[in-house]
């Protein structure tokens, strides 16, 4: 019987020839990844093991970017929780203030991540690898400390739904809009604990940012894990960044998956996300008149440099309606040094927006944007759940940077187009 990508994959991990899906499975980790929130935890019970330490400490890395720079003494004990456990374990991979990156963004511009690696993290998102080639799902702090003490965890081999992508997609439509049309089309439980792979002539067309942001939201549709095939554009993206080995692994022809369907690129429309769940999609063209107090650019979804650049397209020479709120957030500190050079920066703040140090930030309600009772903001994060982004009685609506910059502009929920662009 045929394997899929990801099943090939924990298959060389697990030292056999073969998996099934349903399969229990111990498999060697090639990284494993925490952030400020999560890692206390795991260190917390990483001190009840009887072990000498971590595995590996080139195999580990920690991200504190939720809450920093810290926003108050909790976020404070938190980070020195991580960095005293670093610096006692000699963790290579510690990103401290000033040279950290959201964690999903920061790791493959780092090479860290690179295609046939195996890679858990203490953070739901942790699938955003897969754009790589890699397999990579996120754990609980509990699984994260046993992967740091023994470099293995186990895992129940996923089944698998394939996504054939063809053509092209049109203009100021993204990798946002291909997940986002995906989740409402299958639902947040759509993939439940099962590999979304995806296969197609159309891949070529996607860039690896594009591919970035669909594996990043696969968690969105309850996947175990997101996984594209590796093509030039994946081998030239590990070229210039990788700092280690990478290996190509490929579905079997007779690979057996739960649901195939066929995604056109050049039918999709900008896709927004309603309160409160990532699969209540509406193309802008349905939105309706939807007056905003906020927008927010960034997160590890849609954080990279690709996505200033679009903002600032749409920004440049307008601005921010009155009333309304724009924060920008580099999600590295490359890509905010690319926003300076590239004068990315001067076109935010001469619209009217403010830009962030690199930080999770407002994404899950933490700092740098949390919303008021009653406030409606359109961000390009990933999840709009109730209280998600602030106050229970506030509305995130789940947009691409292009939404998001043209949506600032008029104040509404609204397209390039509406802008004239």
């Amino acid at each position: 019987m045929g394997m899929t990508m990801t099943q090939k994959i924990l298959a060389a991990h697990a030292g056999l020839e073969e998996v099934m899906a349903g399969q229990l499975i111990e498999a060697d980790l090639d990284l494993v990844l925490g952030n400020d929130v999560t890692s206390p935890v795991a260190i917390n019970e990483l001190k009840k093991m009887n072990t000498n330490g971590v595995f590996d400490k080139d195999k580990i890395a920690l991200v504190p970017d939720h809450f920093t720079p810290n926003k108050d003494i909790k976020s404070a004990e938190l980070a020195k929780c991580v960095r005293e456990f670093a610096y006692a374990n000699d963790i290579t991979n510690y990103f401290e203030v000033g040279e950290v990156g959201i964690e999903h963004a920061l790791l493959p511009e780092k090479g860290l991540v690179v295609a046939g690696d195996t890679i858990i993290g203490a953070d739901s998102h942790t699938c955003t690898y897969g754009a790589l080639g890699a397999f990579s799902t996120g754990v609980g702090s509990t699984d994260m400390a046993a992967g740091m003490a023994t470099g293995k965890a186990w895992f129940k081999v996923p089944s698998a739904i394939k996504f054939e992508i063809i053509n092209q997609l049109p203009k100021w439509v993204s990798g946002k809009d291909v997940i986002l049309h995906i989740i409402g089309m299958i639902g947040v439980d759509g993939a439940l604990y099962k590999s979304m792979e995806f296969a197609g002539d159309g891949i070529k067309n996607l860039t690896m940012d594009d591919r970035f942001t669909i594996c990043n939201m696969a968690i969105e549709a309850g996947a175990k894990n997101g996984i594209f095939p590796v093509d030039e554009q994946t081998i030239e993206y590990m070229k210039d960044h990788s700092t280690k080995e990478y290996k190509i692994f490929e579905a079997d022809e007779d690979a057996e998956y739960e649901a195939v369907y066929t995604i056109d690129l050049s039918r999709l429309r900008p896709t927004v996300a309603f309160p409160h769940l990532p699969d209540n999609t509406r193309t802008i063209d349905e939105a309706g008149d939807i007056k905003i107090d906020q927008v927010v650019i960034g997160s590890c979804t849609n954080g990279r440099i690709s996505d200033m650049r679009v903002a600032a397209k749409i920004l440049e020479g307008r601005k921010v309606a009155k009333g309304v709120r724009v924060i920008v957030i580099p999600a590295t500190q490359l890509i905010y040094l690319q926003c300076i050079e590239e004068g990315l920066t001067q076109i935010f703040i001469k619209a009217g927006a403010v830009v962030s140090t690199p930080t999770c930030g407002p994404c899950l309600g933490g700092h740098m944007g949390v919303l008021a009772k009653g406030e409606r903001a359109v961000a390009t994060t990933n999840r709009n759940f109730i209280g998600r982004m602030g106050d229970t009685e506030s509305e995130v609506y789940l947009a691409s940077p292009a939404v998001a910059a043209a949506s600032a502009v008029t104040g509404k929920l609204s397209g390039p187009e509406e802008i004239g662009l």
